[in-house]
């Protein structure tokens, strides 16, 4: 009985929210059941596999959405005629029925929401969780960077060479080709990286704001900068490791680490040293300004 008093009176106090939370769960959450599934049994494509982050992403863009329900309730309603387009095109692409336009309509009609019902500063509380929504929507726009790859392929190829040969291995590299024992291993577009950045940026961004470290731009720039060196570090390495055990014929070692879970321990790892990372910048920011205290810069 309590349970039903309070989502009544709930419900005539936000009967609008309401309302657009039901019927946006209707619509979406098949689809992004679809998504959970695809990236957790990697089923999914390839390209849409570069948005699993949204594993952790998406439960942390509702948690911050849950945090601020009292500020948003204390905004005023004021309509914004952008939120209303937005709707309307976030409609159209879902009624489209194809896979990348239906995914793209879910940020698109969240940000339509955001402005209709409580114009700017509406969508200004969201904005960080509607970025986390975003950045975690599957698209095919991995597929149309994977063409100007090459050189950061060749890159890896070169330096995976040069480590190997410092090894004592004899390694030949011809572009993004590895000759190792008689074996050849080719850096392929997707060995570039890029599954492995994003996903490390992604994470950065959730550290910032988790940490409140996303108030100073210092501190974001030098922390986003350091996620890129220890992302392509960590990718270089790993491609090292497949080309000595794929060359060596230690290929149980080479599945494991390519497709099975080893993979999956070499990006958790990754991602455990951006918390070290994040806390050395704090301190070091701390010492140079010497008062130990956050500062928005």
């Amino acid at each position: 009985m309590k349970l039903t008093t309070s989502f009544k009176s709930t419900f005539d106090r936000h009967p609008v929210e309401l309302l657009f939370t039901v019927v946006l769960a209707l619509m979406y959450v098949p689809t992004i059941v679809h998504w959970y599934d695809g990236w957790i049994n990697k089923n999914i494509s390839l390209e849409h596999e570069y948005f699993s982050h949204g594993i952790i992403g998406l439960p942390f863009a509702a948690y911050i959405i849950w945090t601020q329900r009292h500020q948003w309730q204390k905004l005023d309603d004021r309509f914004n005629p952008l939120g209303a387009i937005l709707v309307g095109l976030g409609g159209v692409l879902y009624l489209s029925q194809m896979s990348d336009f239906v995914n793209l309509s879910f940020p698109i009609i969240l940000a339509g929401l955001c402005l209709g019902l409580k114009g700017r500063p509406g969508f200004q509380l969201m904005a960080f969780p509607w970025l986390l929504v975003f950045l975690a929507t599957p698209t095919d726009i991995p597929y149309l960077v994977a063409p100007f790859s090459l050189p950061i392929q060749s890159f890896i190829a070169g330096t995976a060479g040069f480590i190997l040969t410092q090894w004592g291995l004899e390694v030949e590299v011809q572009e993004i080709f590895l000759l190792v024992g008689g074996r050849v291993v080719e850096v392929a577009p997707h060995c570039a990286g890029f599954k492995m950045l994003f996903t490390t940026l992604y994470v950065s961004l959730m550290l910032l704001y988790w940490t409140g470290a996303l108030k100073s731009r210092k501190t974001t720039v030098v922390f986003l900068f350091c996620a890129v060196i220890i992302s392509v570090v960590t990718n270089i390495l790993r491609n090292t490791f497949l080309t000595l055990f794929h060359g060596t014929g230690r290929d149980a070692l080479f599945h494991w680490m390519h497709e099975g879970w080893g993979g999956d321990f070499v990006s958790a790892l990754m991602l455990l040293a951006l918390v070290p990372t994040l806390m050395a910048i704090e301190r070091l920011r701390d010492a140079l300004s010497g008062t130990g205290t956050t500062e928005s810069v």
